[in-house]
Parts: structure tokens; C-alpha cells; sequence
């Protein structure tokens, strides 16, 4: 239809100039078979028969790129490439590429010009320690290279400590490395920390300092999945500092006793491991761990920033995935009974 319609207008202008002209109008109706015919090449036609991976290597020449995608039968013309390369801009972006069956030369080229690299999705849970998401993240085929810097590299993202990193769903491109993705991470609890300092460093008494509220977060975050519970455990927690008690959440013992890991991984934690020896250990040392235990999200530091106004002193499991909360140790000891209750009737189903 384009063409018969073009193909008319043509030969009616010509026709007003030079009327009967029938080599003008075989040279129009050539021009308009070479224009169509260029159409299907660059945003029809493909020579790409299943879908496949392209990786573009930094510092790569077009001629390069083009005799590689040859190679693989991605395209049929090195020149026609490199024409829709021109027609974008002229230069490519390295990255890996996901190429479609059936996709057409000027579309490949366009992916090159503007980056659209093939993209990974990588989900960091909430309370998991550096080791853990390092684990994550070297079992994701999507990501490259070592969680570990090498010799003689000093960078921070090669000094990571818990409550450095920022859990969150991260997409990227396809083949980043292992250590720029946990730099991102790095970075977003940077801009957190720098926001909290620009609004003033404010914290409830007696947490002073960023290192306080992390740390604090992170025990919230270790004892509690529920978002509406945890401004109510980390006042139980500040109101226990506050009086003078001893913390003694359960967390920071397996953090001690697993080396950082955070994870006893089927084993129970015994009553004697409340005694070991460590400074994370808050049963048989006062205050706050030294470090955080595990890396926080948002929930668990608005909790402890904005904590819930309560007189709670203790907590225990309420066997539904939440808490029982109570002011004096005798309410405690009742919470706790009916808690060996509800646990006894669940171990028998």
C-alpha cells in the first residue's frame, strides 16, 4: 500500500515537469523498491535463529563487534551493522546483551548504542550478616568475580562489617561483579547514615552514635520478621538499658557462638551457650554488642529511631510468629509457661 501510494505521487509530480516521461518514472519507481527493500533489512529482516547471549567487551571496535556477530550468524552483513550503528550514534556500550530469536540487525545495533544490557535481579533479605549475603551472592550466576578483594586492595567495600550493607532488591546489569554490587549496597547505608546526620542525629536516650542505632536495629531486626512488632521490642530493649538491666537477647549469643555467621543451622542454643565469653554475648555483659549482628532495613531502623512508649521489660515467643509482652518477671514467667505449652502441643503435631 506505502509503496503503490508513493510509487503514484511520484510519477504525478513528474508528470506536471515532464510529462510521458517513462525513464524518470522507472528511475522513481527504482529509488522507491531500494528505500523499501532497506526498511526490511534494518527493521524487519533477521538472520538470528535462536536466542542467545552477547557479550560487548570494554574497548571493543565496531569492526570487532561486527565480525564476532557475523561469526555467530547474528548478522549476514558486517556493513549494514555498522550503517544502523552510524544511524545510532556511532559507538556501543559494553555489557552483556540478551539477543532475541528473530531479532533484526537495526534493533541489535540499537541495544549496543543504548546499553539495554541484559539485567539480573538480585533479592537481599533483610537480617542476614556479610557472610550470609557474600554466600547469596556467590551462588548467583548472574554476578561475576570474587566477594573478596585481592591482595593489596584497600577499599571499603574490602573492609565490610556487619550493619554495612543495605538489604534491597537490587537489579543490575547482567555480569556485574560481585564486589561493585556489594559496594552498592555499601553506599545506600552511607546515604542513610548522611541523612541521619543531616537531620540532627537524633536517637532516643541512651543511644548516642549511628554505630548505637545500627546495632540496636540489628537485634530488633534478628528478633522479629513482623514490622508492627518491632518499635515495641526495641523499646523493651531501650527500657531495659535505661534501668540498667542486661539486654540478653538471644541473637547476639548465636552471632558470638557461629563466628558472625548469625546462623546455628539446625542446632539449638543451649542454656550453657548463655554463659560463653564474648563481648557480643549481652547475657554476661551489660549494654550494647559492640557492632551490629546482622544488616538492617528500613522497618527495624525506624523502630528504633521512633520505638513504641511502653513500660515493657520482657517478651517472649507467643507461638503465631509474634510476641507476648510484659511489664514485671512474674507476668514474664506466666507468658513464658503458656509459651512451653503452646510449643509442647506444636512439637507433637
Amino acid at each position: 500500500m506505502f509503496d503503490f501510494y508513493l510509487y503514484n505521487c511520484c510519477a504525478m509530480k513528474i508528470k506536471k515537469i515532464i510529462p510521458s516521461n517513462k525513464f524518470v518514472n522507472i528511475i522513481c519507481a527504482a529509488v522507491i523498491i531500494i528505500v523499501i527493500a532497506l526498511v526490511y533489512v534494518f527493521g524487519f529482516r533477521s538472520v538470528v535463529e535462536r536466542d542467545v547471549v552477547f557479550n560487548v567487551t570494554r574497548g571493543a571496535s565496531v569492526s570487532d563487534i561486527a565480525a564476532q556477530l557475523e561469526s555467530r550468524d547474528l548478522i549476514d552483513s558486517q556493513f549494514m551493522f555498522k550503517l544502523a550503528v552510524r544511524g545510532n550514534g556511532g559507538a556501543v556500550q559494553s555489557g552483556q546483551y540478551d539477543i532475541p530469536r528473530g531479532t533484526s540487525v537495526w534493533r541489535i545495533a540499537d541495544m549496543f548504542a543504548h546499553g539495554d544490557v541484559a539485567a539480573t535481579t538480585v533479592v537481599i533479605p533483610e537480617g542476614l550478616t556479610v557472610k550470609q549475603i557474600k554466600e547469596l551472592l556467590m551462588a548467583d550466576t548472574g554476578l561475576t568475580g570474587d566477594v573478596e578483594c585481592g591482595p593489596g586492595t584497600d577499599l571499603p567495600v574490602c573492609n565490610l562489617r556487619d550493619g554495612d550493607l543495605f538489604p534491597d532488591t537490587y537489579r543490575v546489569a547482567r555480569g556485574t561483579s560481585r564486589l561493585a554490587l556489594l559496594d552498592l549496597m555499601r553506599k545506600k547505608m552511607v546515604d542513610l547514615e548522611k541523612n541521619w546526620e543531616r537531620g540532627g542525629r537524633v536517637a532516643p536516650r541512651p543511644l548516642k552514635t549511628w554505630n548505637d542505632v545500627i546495632t540496636l536495629a540489628s537485634i530488633v531486626q534478628k528478633e522479629t520478621s513482623k514490622k508492627s512488632e518491632m518499635p515495641i521490642i526495641a523499646s523493651v530493649y531501650l527500657n531495659r538499658m535505661r534501668d540498667g538491666m542486661r539486654l540478653q537477647a538471644d541473637p547476639t549469643v548465636v552471632y558470638a557462638l557461629t563466628g558472625g555467621l548469625g546462623d546455628m543451622r539446625g542446632r539449638p542454643l543451649l542454656r550453657k551457650h548463655l554463659k560463653m565469653d564474648s563481648p557480643y554475648n549481652t547475657y554476661t555483659r551489660s549494654g550494647l554488642p559492640p557492632a551490629p549482628i546482622a544488616n538492617v532495613g528500613l522497618d527495624a531502623i525506624h523502630a528504633v529511631l521512633s520505638p513504641a512508649d511502653t513500660n515493657y521489660l520482657f517478651f517472649v515467643a507467643d507461638g503465631n510468629g509474634g510476641h507476648r509482652f510484659a511489664r514485671t518477671y512474674e507476668q514474664h514467667m506466666k507468658n513464658h509457661a503458656d509459651w512451653r505449652v503452646i510449643k509442647k502441643i506444636q512439637n507433637k503435631k
